[in-house]
């Protein structure tokens, strides 16, 4: 209860805070509604007593006044009118300005969230949020909540009215009203907790088919269709149930709260022309009229407001799910150490001005490094090792062993636990995140390109490289043999992935991609593994130049790619196990030369 609460106000601050003026005209729009609605109906007891029952005790009746009244009677329901449209018509644009204020401010927070965040949500939970989640918060803003307001308007001057016109009857409408609220409050309450789980399982839903789309190709391979079926099958249903059973106490409320309106059009009806009969001087005609059309006007909204409520339920799970997405820790980056650049030269400045700036050369120190995933033991241990600036150092091991945690650490997609790591003797934790990321460039097994001209993706870190930084990155990553043959060239549209291309010439786009950046440290992490034999003799002519003068991290599971490297660190377990040159390390016949002779 309190986290909706909490939601609530937060949303209410939200649409106070940057949309007060256009709320206030909404709200006397909204209040000029409901007056009319109940003006309306205190109109019809003057009407009849005033107006029609006069015209029935005279010979000759004048219409004259009559006309005049309904004349009257339009302008008031005529007000009511475009009152409304103009609190919709409002309603409608706040929704529109604050779904996309809401989606850029998620958006803006996914970009400041570290890695880890997405290693554990699944993206399509994350995608519905962005969906499912603000069309709710959108259907609240544009129709439940400015509903539900009316209708409290409605339900308030409808009771100060009937209180005027007949104390007695009221009582009875409140004591039927009394019994909606028990009503209400028990459905609501349990259609609320469905609904919860409800946005919830269609997160899980959304995930599970967006991995499945992604897998496909994978799907089809092994004949798993069946399978991915009954997986499917099993979110679905779970959706289905919690569904149903949200929907299912939903619905009840409109039908159980429009009988309740009926019974109490009907007691007030008897009640009424009862006291008509044995006192008609206390009730008239006219009283007894106006009371029941007010009795509509009471009971109507208050089974307006049970069906908003589990609307407003239901976004209110949603919107409690984007401000969850939005109270994200961002990535911790309290680093001061910024990256300059003067003539053709990089230095690392410090922000205390009195301490000198230091060269960027590239070399890279892990003094005593420790590291645990969350939730995991898996990790790095007591990682210690230098590379010196312009050398290539090649991290080997099993699967799992730590390769890429410990080039994860470097690029501070993860912070350490312990130990320090240092950048030319500069503590990486005191460096900025984007300036530490402009000195690093990395090659990733899994490739991934953008929409956008194969142009454009070459130069994704360096947007105003000339098309000769793109040439001479082209030609380095021996990428211009199948370039020059597309049909556009460099201008060559790639969609979805670049799915037209084949994962080879992916990767030598990834390449080149990194290369225009020119950084002092390269990190290699299987950029081979997605080309073909003949493909990798041309490549690794180009990987050598990229490698040349400067410090290169190889992580490979072919032991063939890191012959040359000056040192191989062999890991195991998240902890280095031998270290040296391949040809030291076959002389130790230990891990290494085990891995190299196929025997691990």
């Amino acid at each position: 209860m309190n986290g909706r609460r909490e939601t609530f106000w937060r949303l209410l601050r939200l649409l106070v805070s940057d949309y007060k003026g256009w709320l206030s005209v909404s709200l006397i729009a909204i209040i000029l509604s409901a007056l009319s609605g109940v003006a309306g109906s205190l109109f019809i007891q003057r009407l009849i007593d005033h107006y029609i029952m006069p015209l029935t005790r005279t010979a000759n009746p004048d219409f004259k006044p009559l006309l005049f009244a309904i004349g009257v009677m339009a302008v008031i329901f005529y007000v009511g009118v475009m009152a409304t449209v103009i609190y919709s018509q409002i309603m409608a644009v706040i929704g529109q300005r604050i779904q996309e204020a809401i989606r850029d401010q998620m958006f803006e927070k996914m970009q400041s969230l570290p890695l880890r965040y997405f290693d554990q949500n699944d993206y399509g939970n994350v995608m519905s949020r962005y969906t499912n989640d603000v069309d709710t918060l959108m259907q609240l803003i544009t129709q439940s909540f400015p509903q539900f307001v009316v209708a409290l308007f409605n339900v308030t001057f409808a009771l100060g009215a009937m209180l005027l016109l007949s104390p007695v009857l009221t009582v009875v409408s409140l004591a039927i009203f009394a019994a909606s609220i028990i009503i209400v409050r028990w459905l609501t309450h349990h259609s609320a907790r469905y609904f919860r789980a409800q946005q919830a399982s269609l997160g899980q839903l959304d995930a599970f088919v967006e991995e499945m789309l992604n897998g496909e190709r994978v799907i089809k391979v092994f004949s798993h269709e069946k399978q991915v079926q009954a997986a499917f099958e099993t979110y679905n249903d779970a959706l289905r149930n919690d569904a149903r059973y949200a929907n299912g106490f939903a619905t009840m409320l409109f039908p159980i709260m429009g009988n309740m309106g009926n019974l109490l059009y009907v007691l007030i009806a008897l009640l009424g022309g009862g006291l008509a009969i044995v006192h008609p001087t206390l009730i008239t005609l006219g009283t007894i009229a106006a009371f029941l059309q007010l009795s509509r006007s009471f009971s109507q909204p208050i089974a307006q407001i049970s069906q908003q409520l589990n609307s407003i339920v239901q976004a209110m799970a949603g919107a409690g799910r984007i401000f969850q997405l939005l109270d994200e820790q961002p990535e911790d980056d309290r680093g001061t150490t910024t990256l300059v650049k003067e003539g053709e030269n990089w230095f690392w400045q410090p922000a205390d001005p009195s301490q000198s700036r230091v060269p960027v050369r590239g070399d890279i120190q892990f003094q005593h490094v420790n590291f645990t995933y969350p939730q995991s033991k898996a990790g790095l241990h007591d990682l210690n090792f230098e590379a010196q600036a312009g050398t290539k150092i090649a991290l080997v091991g099993e699967t799992g062993a730590g390769k890429t945690t410990t080039t994860n650490m470097l690029n501070r997609f993860y912070d350490i636990d312990s130990g320090q790591i240092m950048y030319d003797g500069v503590a990486i934790s005191t460096i900025k995140k984007a300036d530490l990321r402009r000195a690093l460039a990395i090659v990733l097994q899994d490739t991934h390109l953008f929409t956008g001209t194969i142009r454009d993706n070459i130069r994704y870190g360096v947007p105003e490289a000339d098309d000769a930084a793109v040439l001479a990155a082209v030609q380095l990553a021996r990428a211009d043999v199948f370039i020059k043959k597309l049909p556009a060239g460099y201008d060559t549209e790639i969609t979805g992935d670049g799915e037209e291309l084949s994962s080879g010439q992916r990767q030598m786009l990834a390449i080149a991609r990194a290369a225009i950046v020119d950084p002092p440290v390269m990190i290699l992490d299987e950029a081979t593994s997605n080309i073909d034999t003949r493909t990798e003799r041309l490549v690794q002519a180009g990987m050598d130049n990229l490698m040349a003068n400067r410090t290169t991290f190889v992580i490979a599971h072919r032991l063939s790619t890191v012959f040359n490297a000056d040192l191989i660190l062999v890991i195991d377990n998240g902890r280095i196990i031998e270290r040296g040159t391949h040809e030291e390390l076959l002389r130790l016949h230990g891990r290494y030369y085990e891995l190299y002779q196929g025997l691990a």
